[in-house]
């Protein structure tokens, strides 16, 4: 065993057994590399990718090439899941140098962190040659090589640099338009998401245009956004047997996945088809919803309340294996219903890829009905006969491997999920399931000294980032507009308070990815483009403007309205990677609508009013006069108040009488 023996990563103890002379980043592998001179090999992957899998097998398990690491390096393995602050330094760096990134991650550094060389994946014999030629270069020409990683790094540390805006101006509706004008030609209108392959859900994106259609009752918008909703969960990127979706689809038709499944996708994509459903009511987005959080509890869940963070995309070396059927496979397990099931599921004799079948629907239910000659009713209840028979039958194949380790921020995301679709479907496992989530949190991943950002058993040990207070935050708030609870809103005040102290930038007013009291790496980055994740610090300005307009603290809504103005105009030039943004400059531009409802019968009222898609608007209320809007609003009798810039209405008794007011 090399050095990794004593982690708790599952992408790290992957790697244990390798003959490379691995260390996991620290100080001792930092200090061996000043003390002997050597270059820095730094490798960055993750438990679910693909390549990794497949450059670990050509190279790192060779002795050939474990022996020229070893010799001429100081080979470090980083798990990006948990420590991103690492991953954001050297994939930007890589970026600079090649125009490109992804993973694996492969970063040549000078002993003191600096990188000067990296890439992706390399084929074993390029590989060999370029760390030996890497090698002869940092021995032969060191001066040229110290002058390219200081100008390097240099690029590192000014690239999202920011400075706080001169001038805030008004924001307005039309600023709204402006965002998505530009961006309506990159959509794929015949196969939904955007023109391009390969194509990732990006749920952020489509929680924007969402809100877009219903505020402006634009039908292209409202169209992109319901095609690709229905593309996906008809599509092979979604698992039409188990639930849940796939990281994304190598082609434009959401035919073939790659099929490791991430938490953070799936947590993302139920609050999107949760407040799609709340738009428009379709039964499909329903049955995505509850499929996905059957799938969620039954394989990402540990008993204790938290999520676990990924399903490999391999099992038996073989992507895909486990999710595939020959026809032959399912004559055998079906019998007569093969062909209405193959059917339904375009399911071909030689395969729809590569020799076997990825199940997606073509046909919508009542045309291949009537083609058959069934009733809707009888197809359905054929076609869920032959699911359970297939279920019974995949889970007897060896699994695809589970990366167990625990992650707050995005638990935080998964927690917000629950309760999204609590809120929408009104099902009381989603949000005991959300409370347990936030329990688990607060007691084992969280002490004086703020969020940790990782857990396995029994273990954390890794300091929070930004984006673990940003999504256990956004989680929290939640939480509080589903129970009208009022210590979950102390909570996220509590992580809020810790996050200005630690990693707030007083000149530009946004928050540094990592904590003041972390070591410090070559640069200290700031997340601000949205990704298929939402930035850490667009996700801290829209919870802070919420928590600021609870507490009636102009000081938090200075800060959210602050933030906003600084990325206000790279909003419009790249709709996509600011999506997040455009969200709050949307419920700004719109107006924030304060909905309190008061009295004993406060949570019938509240499950009455979350069947509208209200989105600019925050939820309070309860029996209890316990947030400065609330005051003077308690009484035995129920209440709704429908409140915009701290003014209220008066009281109304009714749900509808308050949607006439909104």
């Amino acid at each position: 065993m090399n050095h990794l023996k004593n982690q708790t990563s599952p992408y790290l103890l992957q790697h244990v057994n390798n003959p490379v002379d691995w260390y996991p980043w620290g100080q001792e592998a930092l200090i061996k590399a000043k003390n002997e001179n050597k270059l820095l090999l730094i490798s960055i992957g993750y438990s679910a990718c693909h390549w990794c899998h497949v450059m670990e097998h050509e190279s790192f398990e060779d002795e050939s090439v474990a022996a020229i690491m070893n010799e001429h390096f100081v080979c470090i393995k980083v798990d990006r899941e948990e420590r991103p602050d690492i991953d954001q330094i050297y994939m930007n760096a890589v970026q600079l140098m090649t125009g490109s990134g992804g993973w694996p991650l492969n970063c040549i550094a000078l002993p003191d962190q600096r990188p000067v060389y990296g890439g992706t994946y390399f084929k074993k014999e390029d590989w060999k040659k370029l760390l030996l030629n890497l090698a002869n270069f940092y021995k032969t020409r060191r001066e040229e090589a110290l002058e390219y990683a200081q100008k390097l790094t240099e690029g590192i540390k000014q690239s999202e640099i920011v400075a706080a805006p001169i001038n805030q101006n008004q924001i307005v509706k039309a600023d709204i338009k402006d965002i998505y004008e530009p961006w309506k030609p990159y959509f794929d209108f015949g196969q939904g998401g955007h023109a391009r392959a390969p194509k990732f859900p990006l749920p952020n994106n489509f929680q924007f245009l969402l809100r877009y259609a219903f505020h402006t009752k634009d039908e292209s918008a409202n169209a992109i956004v319901r095609l690709t909703l229905d593309k996906m969960a008809w599509g092979g990127i979604y698992d039409q047997l188990g639930g849940g979706f796939s990281r994304y689809s190598v082609d434009g038709d959401w035919h073939v996945p790659h099929f490791e499944k991430m938490l953070y996708d799936n947590a993302q994509l139920v609050s999107l088809y949760s407040d799609a459903y709340q738009y428009c009511k379709s039964d499909l987005y329903k049955q995505i919803v509850y499929e996905t959080l059957e799938f969620v509890d039954r394989e990402l869940t540990h008993h204790n309340g938290g999520f676990f963070s990924a399903l490999d995309a391999d099992s038996e070396g073989v992507e895909g294996k486990f999710y595939c059927w020959t026809k032959a496979e399912l004559r055998m397990i079906l019998g007569e219903d093969e062909h209405l099931f193959s059917l339904y599921y375009n399911v071909l004799e030689h395969g729809n890829w590569e020799e076997t079948n990825i199940l997606m629907r073509r046909w919508d239910e009542t045309e291949l009905a009537n083609k058959l000659g069934l009733d809707v009713s009888e197809l359905r209840r054929i076609i869920h006969l032959c699911k359970r028979k297939l279920m019974i039958q995949r889970d007897m194949r060896i699994r695809p491997g589970l990366d167990d380790k625990i992650l707050s921020s995005w638990n935080g995301l998964m927690m917000k999920a629950y309760v999204d679709a609590y809120r929408v479907f009104n099902e009381d496992t989603f949000l005991e399931a959300a409370i347990k989530n936030a329990d688990f949190i607060l007691t084992k991943m969280k002490n004086e000294a703020g969020l940790f950002r990782n857990y396995k058993e029994g273990n954390a040990t890794i300091n929070g980032f930004l984006d673990d207070y940003a999504f256990v935050i956004e989680g929290l708030i939640a939480l509080y507009q589903a129970t009208f609870d009022i210590k979950w809103l102390n909570e996220a005040k509590s992580l809020v308070d810790y996050s200005i102290h630690n990693f707030m930038d007083t000149e530009s007013g946004m928050f540094y990815f990592t904590s003041k009291n972390d070591k410090e790496l070559i640069a200290r980055k700031m997340e601000l483009m949205d990704n298929v994740i939402p930035a850490s610090n667009s996700t801290m300005a829209l919870s802070i403007r919420k928590l600021g307009m609870y507490l009636d603290d102009k000081n938090l809504e200075s800060i959210a309205l602050n933030m906003l103005h600084t990325i206000k105009d790279k909003i419009k030039t790249y709709g996509s990677a600011y999506s997040n943004w455009a969200i709050l400059l949307q419920n700004e531009a719109e107006g924030w609508v304060e909905i309190a409802i008061t009295g004993v019968d406060w949570k019938n009222k509240r499950t009455e009013l979350d069947e509208y898609f209200i989105p600019n608007a925050i939820l309070l209320g309860g029996e209890i006069e316990n947030l400065p809007l609330l005051v003077g609003k308690s009484g035995k009798s129920t209440a709704i108040f429908v409140c915009k810039n701290k003014t209220c209405q008066l009281p109304m008794s009714e749900i509808k009488d308050a949607l006439e007011l909104l």
